[in-house]
């Protein structure tokens, strides 16, 4: 179904536009026959903050279905490992996501533990998922200021052995060239055809203010060839973060089931996103993070 690495190379420097985001629908609609778009709502929270509790009771009453818990740079392993067994012991129904690739790193930096020790011990006490929101540009011969490529990849092999689900992204507009993004999306593709670890995939565009910023066109190409490419991972979420609001609508038509996450009182509504959605010819259904359940509100 996927095409190839040059099939990938000739759609970027192709003009086409619409009939690569028309190829793109028709693998978006066989994976997802069932004509719905995704969306969750979540919340960051700070895994220090002495009212916890009553935040994430705070979260559950708005119909909040995942957790994010931010620590502090200085948080030790058992600190973590407390804190999740805290929340998870209190509310078993969150799927409780914390910390990324480059955090994880750094915990084997300050212990004598191995990746796999430190991701185990995670597990046990009630992590779900890593965030791939650091995910670096995978390719060696890019400047990353995150994670190095080969780490990155090496930790969320070692969680999906765990049966630890994690997400994938891909920055987009900081000087790549497509030969770089698709050695990318090779990367990523190659990993989840060794562990079908990740449960979606994100577009990343770059939020800086410069002259050379992808514009919408660049973006809907970009989304539509990393659906066509990544035909092993089966959400694609369109960002809103970047694009906003009408470009989202657009990339549901460009390869994409799923429109990310919104928190309680974002600018964007659960309204606004869920008209969106149906404006886009598809039905709006709530998902808890890693897709498992679904409500039809």
């Amino acid at each position: 179904m996927g095409i190839t690495r040059q099939q990938a190379l000739d759609c970027f420097a192709s003009d086409d536009l619409i009939g690569i985001g028309m190829e793109a629908d028709a693998i978006r609609r066989a994976l997802h026959p069932e004509s719905v778009v995704t969306y969750t709502l979540d919340r960051t929270l700070d895994a220090t903050a002495p009212n916890l509790d009553a935040q994430i009771e705070d979260a559950l009453d708005e119909g909040v279905t995942g957790i994010y818990l931010r620590f502090a740079p200085a948080t030790t392993l058992n600190e973590l490992k407390a804190a999740l067994s805290k929340v998870k012991a209190l509310h078993p129904q969150l799927t409780l996501q914390a910390l990324t690739a480059t955090e994880v790193l750094a915990l084997a930096s300050t212990t004598s533990l191995s990746i796999d020790n430190i991701l185990t011990q995670l597990r046990d006490s009630g992590l779900d998922s890593l965030s791939g929101e650091d995910t670096p540009l995978l390719d060696e011969t890019f400047a990353n200021s995150t994670c190095a490529p080969a780490d990155w990849l090496a930790i969320h092999r070692a969680a999906h052995r765990l049966s630890i689900h994690t997400s994938a992204s891909m920055p987009f507009g900081n000087g790549e060239t497509p030969e770089q993004r698709v050695s990318h999306l090779v990367a990523l593709r190659e990993l989840q055809q060794e562990t079908a670890g990740f449960t979606a995939f994100t577009l990343i565009a770059s939020a800086a203010l410069a002259p050379d910023d992808p514009t919408a066109v660049e973006y809907l190409k970009t989304l539509a060839i990393s659906r066509l490419y990544l035909d092993n991972i089966l959400n694609i979420q369109a960002s809103l973060d970047t694009q906003g609001l009408k470009v989202l609508q657009m990339g549901l038509r460009f390869g994409a089931n799923d429109a990310g996450s919104l928190a309680p009182g974002d600018r964007t509504t659960e309204e606004d996103l869920r008209r969106v959605i149906r404006g886009a010819g598809f039905q709006p259904v709530q998902r808890d993070s890693p897709y498992r359940t679904f409500f039809l509100n």
